[in-house]
Parts: C-alpha cells; structure tokens; sequence
C-alpha cells in the first residue's frame, strides 16, 4: 500500500477549526498523511544508505511478529546500532534476547504488606539506555518521518526532558542517522550526563542543562521555544507530543496486558481468579500512563496517577521540589488523559530515597531476607527498581489499601528503569544522612516507615469535580503560555477524543511499511 496525501484515512478527532489541524500536524506530531514529499524523499535515501528500517508499532507490540534474529543478527543491545530499533519493545532479556513473556516480579505481602498481588515489569531491559523511554522516543520521532515532517539531513532533533526521555531521544536520532540534542535539569543524576558524554559527537553543544531538577519543567519549554526560532531545529515534546501517549497505549498496554495474562493463568492452578483491579503510573510526560487507558478499555482497571508528595500538583495543585527522578512536575502534560483518571496518589522522595539504600545494600537486603522472609529471587529483583520504580510500587501498596482490595485483584505496574542510574544520588544520601553506613536498623527503619506503616494519607478517590480540578490546571501551561489551540485543549475533557486518536496507529504503521519498501528500493 502506497500512503500519499491523497488516499490516507484520516484520523478522527474533535476539533475541527483549520487552526486547530495544522497544530496537531505540527505541533503535536498527529500528521497522517506525506506532509513534505522532498523531506521524505531525503529520509528514504539516508536510511538506504545507512541500512535502517523501522518497526512498525504493532510489531512493537507483538515481538513474535517478526523474526528477532533476522532483524537483530549480532547488534550489541548497548551500541548504536540501527538494528537496536527492533528491540524498542518490552519482550527484551537483560543480554538483548526475545522472551516470550515480558521479564517481571510479583512482590510477596512479605514485602509489600498487602494481600494483592502487586506485579512489577523491567524496564531497564529495553535497548541502548536501560530504560523505557527509549519506546516513547521512537513513538515520537518514526512518525515525524513517515510522514515527511523531520528530515534527518535538515533537522537536529530536539529533546526536552527530566532525564530518560532525553537519552532515549539521543539513541533513536544517532540510530537514524541524524543529531540529537538533550534538555534537561542540570540537577540530574551524574549517570545521565555520563550517558550523553559518551553518546553525543559533541556534548557541548548538544547536551543543554537547564536550571533546577525534576520540578523545573518550565525552563525546559523556555530553552525548546528558543531552540525553534531556528528551522533547523525540530523539537519533539513528549508533554505534548501524542505518539508517546499512541506508542505507550499500543505497545505497552498490550505487554502489561500479557503479563498480567501469564500470572493470572499462573495462579489459576491454586484455585485463584485474578482481576486487574489497578494500573499505577507516575505520571511524568503522562506517556506510560496511557497503557491504563488500555487495560481500562480490556479488564476495567483502575488509573491511578503517581506524582511526588513535595511537589503535589495533582493532588493540590501544588509545587515544590523533589528527586523522584524521572516524574517532572509543576504543570499537567498535555497528553494527559485526565478525565479517564481514577485515583491520584503522592509519593515521599524520602521514601524512595531510603528505600533505594535498603534495596541496593547488604545490610539493606540482608534485612529484607532474613528478618522479612522476603524470597531470595524478590531481593534480588530490587536492583532493577530506579527511584520512581520505588514510587511507583509504593503507590500500588497505598491504592490496595485504599480501595481495599483482596488477594485475588492484582496491580501491574513498571519498572521504569533500574538502580544502576543512581549511585551518585545513593552516595550523596549516604554521606548526608547515614554518615557513608547503612546498617540493618537503618534498613529496619525505612522499611517500617515506608512500607509496613504506608497508609491512604495523601491520595485522591478521584470525583468528576476532582478531575475536572485537575484538567483545567494544564490551561495555563498549553493555552497561556505555550499557544495551544483552546479549541483542541478543551476537545481532550471527552473520552472521543482520545479513542479518534488511535486510528492513527493504523495509519502510521501502513506509512511504515510503505516507507521501509521505498527503502529497500
């Protein structure tokens, strides 16, 4: 099938006015016909050139689709290899290898001191960053070249972020053969910035640090609009930026889906009927948090919003500043779907902070095995639970209880990346509150404090009230400050809306392959 201007199905969405279209071509990457035939043209000789082709987003979502050796032959997972483009997918081992079932934990009540079975996926299996984002990047940047929008000859690609997305954003453009250039906090974890040193032809330049940490997601706006007062640069937003919330809906709805499907037919030789009662997701771009609307689409799963406690913006429209990294904060993304949004709940970073030490060190695990019967293959699963994984699992532990949910009503949450990002933030920590020694009382005090004492302080059992509250709080970032149509701000309040948004999946997997047979010529 060839796609051309001319015979793309378009997708459909609320608004209408011609305003309001040419901000969502351009604007927010909802383009689903050939924008720029010469800008494609350039894309389809510089990936013949440089051998790449891209998967489509259902091959994403179903890994078994294609032929993993074939596709992916010797490339190091780690490298800058164009074939990594085919492992930007859930179904990855730590070494790069296809599994069948997405690799995850099921945390025991010795642990999480509730009932429910609390399922967590790894995200530090993905590709090239450990981490997960480097999916929302490919959602965002693919479709920007299908569809003739970004010419890798022509555009640096612009990546504003709290940290991840920025790294997965320099790996997919340095993968397709173009430059990339990371935003970010300058308060970021040492580890990132290492990242990007090695990553980047030219860190100087390409690697820009904005004041502040995770809180600080304005001065990122402010440093990308600057940026595009130069058409060379094309930013790819992922606040507003609707391939990550496709990608996340498509590709990470479907993983979690099976693997709560693997566990529940797990358990279901005990005698046990498992339902997914909840989805738990910091919201951060608000790009993961879009599988819920899946899983609510499929079993009826609940939607529960994490963000920071010293920052609550959802919870009461307030601000502050906190080091769950990875959950930046201070406004609502615009690919946020709040009105389908269920439960809000804040997260301590003293919490995280603490937790992270007593899964990452002897006394901390010892303590955990031997004084909480925690399983040897739980504890050892910890190190794969980065500071907002802590957030987002504690969160689960909270919505159980909130919700007063049994043993036989799971919670799927994820990993979003591992601990191996944070030991200057566990070094600084360790010199500043435990003087460089975490015993086993320390581990004993956290864990009472942050697991065996969690309560449904601090949450939201959302009302329509709340979540209109909390939807009209993103006018003043996307109307008054960033332009977007009010128009297509407000059109996002009906859940119409976003089930017209996913036809474009359809359409931009059918651009993919269309663009991929072009390629190969």
């Amino acid at each position: 099938m060839t796609v051309t201007a001319d015979n793309a199905p378009h997708a459909s969405t609320t608004p209408s006015s011609e305003a309001t279209r040419e901000a969502l071509e351009n604007q927010f990457g909802l383009a689903d016909r050939i924008v720029d035939e010469a800008a494609l043209a350039n894309s389809v000789q510089r990936f013949r050139e440089q051998a790449i082709t891209l998967p489509t987003f259902a091959q994403l979502a179903d890994p078994s689709s294609f032929d993993h050796a074939g596709r992916v032959g010797d490339a190091d997972p780690q490298g800058p290899d164009p074939r990594n483009l085919w492992r930007c997918h859930w179904y990855n081992d730590l070494n790069g290898a296809r599994v069948d079932v997405p690799e995850h934990v099921v945390l025991p009540s010795s642990l999480t001191g509730v009932e429910s079975p609390i399922i967590v996926v790894f995200g530090d299996r993905f590709p090239m960053i450990t981490a997960h984002k480097v999916l929302a990047a490919y959602a965002c940047l693919a479709p920007r070249v299908v569809t003739g929008q970004f010419d890798p000859t022509v555009h640096r690609a612009i990546w504003p972020s709290t940290g991840n997305y920025a790294r997965g954003g320099i790996a997919i453009s340095r993968i397709m053969a173009s430059r990339g250039v990371a935003i970010l906090p300058e308060g970021m974890s040492q580890e990132r910035f290492d990242w990007l040193d090695r990553w980047c032809a030219n860190p100087a330049e390409d690697v820009i640090k904005t004041f502040g940490t995770e809180s600080n997601v304005k001065e990122i706006y402010d440093a990308c609009n600057e940026l595009a007062k130069d058409p060379g640069n094309f930013v790819l937003n992922q606040f507003s930026e609707f391939g990550n919330h496709l990608g996340h809906y498509d590709v990470t709805g479907r993983a979690l889906g099976h693997v709560f499907e693997t566990v529940r037919e797990r358990l279901a030789g005990d005698g046990r009927d498992l339902r997914l009662a909840a989805f738990t997701s910091a919201t951060g771009s608000a790009g993961t948090i879009a599988a819920g609307d899946r899983l609510k689409d499929e079993y009826g799963t609940k939607i529960v919003a994490v963000e920071a406690l010293e920052c609550p913006t959802m919870l009461e429209n307030g601000f502050g500043e906190h080091n769950i990294q990875g959950i930046g904060d201070k406004h609502i993304p615009l690919i946020h779907n709040v009105m389908n949004t269920d439960v809000v709940v804040a997260i301590s970073d003293t919490a995280t902070d603490e937790l992270d030490l007593t899964f990452n060190t002897d006394a901390g695990r010892a303590y955990l095995a031997q004084s909480k019967g925690v399983p040897a293959d739980v504890v050892g699963a910890l190190e794969h639970f980065g500071f907002s994984s802590i957030c987002n699992t504690l969160a689960a532990i909270k919505t159980a209880k909130l919700l007063d949910l049994g043993p036989d009503d799971a919670i799927v949450t994820v990993a979003t990346d591992g601990a191996a990002l944070y030991p200057s933030e566990r070094a600084k920590l360790l010199a500043s509150r435990y003087g460089n020694e975490f015993t086993t009382t320390d581990a004993a005090e956290a864990f009472g404090e942050h697991l065996a004492s969690a309560s449904t302080d601090h949450m939201i059992d959302c009302t329509e009230a709340d979540r209109r509250r909390i939807f009209n709080l993103g006018y003043y970032t996307w109307v008054e400050q960033q332009g977007t149509p009010f128009d297509l701000f407000e059109a996002r309040r009906s859940q119409s809306f976003w089930r017209g948004l996913r036809s474009y999946i359809t359409v931009w997997d059918a651009m993919i392959d269309d663009f991929n047979a072009r390629v190969a010529g």
